[in-house]
């Protein structure tokens, strides 16, 4: 994905990508999350910037930051999967509530600097 595409169609591609992939009814490990995460990324050519466990609202969460293209087209993605199982919801920065998301873009701003300052 060379140009920069609306957010609908960017979710849902990635999302489509992932229907098949993500367990619905068993506890999700973190390897099984970098597992589906890095296979969806590959589909539509993105970037892992990173993955982690969080609690949200209670409830225990794997969230991954990514972004498709480069440059000044580059977006933001938040991909985000119940452990206890469940939809993998998949979501442009600027569109999610998640409090994640708020750190995605300023991560891939501190390894540009680290990559330019290499």
């Amino acid at each position: 994905m060379d140009a920069q595409v609306d957010d609908d169609t960017l979710e849902n591609t990635l999302a489509e990508s992932l229907a098949d992939m993500v367990p619905d009814t068993k506890t999700v490990s973190e390897d099984e999350f970098a597992e589906v995460v890095g296979g969806a990324l590959e589909a539509v050519g993105g970037t892992l910037l990173f993955k982690m466990c969080v609690q949200n609202e209670g409830e225990g969460e794997h969230v991954a930051a990514a972004c498709v293209g480069d440059g000044g087209n580059r977006q933001f993605l938040l991909l985000t999967l119940p452990t206890a199982g469940g939809a993998l919801k998949v979501e442009t920065v600027s569109r999610s509530t998640n409090p994640v998301a708020g750190i995605a873009a300023a991560y891939a701003g501190l390894m540009d600097a680290f990559q330019a300052a290499a």
